[in-house]
């Protein structure tokens, strides 16, 4: 399977996931029941830090909800050339530091909660994951790149 079809794939799956957490409310119980429960698995599901939707709290708490909505960035990178994800690959250390980068603002957001000197808002904590979010779908697509460049060389993911 080709690197495209792979970002594609993840793409649709992260596109469903969102879609699943933001409507769980309206979902039919059973279904409902399986979104909120694979949501409590991953998630405190805390009511005060989530975003509500119909007057039901989402499957997953704000942070959650704003890191699955940055992971949807895979939909839109799957409509573009493999070249353009692929610079954001590279040797572990140059990945290690994009992803601290992009983990710095939820770091210094659950730090400040932690001792006490500011209670960010919903909307704050969502903003600070879709920055993760949508950097460990880049790093994702760029390493899938790598891979099948690797397999079947630099024709293959064009």
């Amino acid at each position: 399977m080709s690197a495209r079809v792979t970002v594609a794939a993840l793409a649709a799956g992260s596109v469903a996931w969102v879609a699943l957490v933001i409507l769980a409310p309206d979902l039919p119980p059973a279904l409902a029941a399986i979104v909120y429960g694979i949501g409590g698995v991953v998630c405190h599901q805390r009511p005060e830090r989530s975003f509500h939707w119909h007057g039901a709290q989402l499957a997953v708490c704000a942070r959650c909800t704003g890191i699955y909505l940055g992971a949807c960035t895979t939909a839109i990178l799957a409509l573009l050339p493999p070249s353009f994800y692929a610079r954001w690959g590279g040797p572990p250390a140059r990945i290690a530091r994009l992803l601290a980068v992009a983990a710095l603002p939820m770091a210094a957001t659950v730090a400040a909660e932690w001792i006490g000197v500011w209670m960010p808002s919903s909307i704050t904590r969502a903003g600070t994951g879709v920055l993760l979010g949508a950097a460990v779908a880049l790093v994702m697509a760029a390493a899938l790149v790598a891979a099948s460049r690797a397999r079947h060389g630099d024709a293959a993911i064009h």
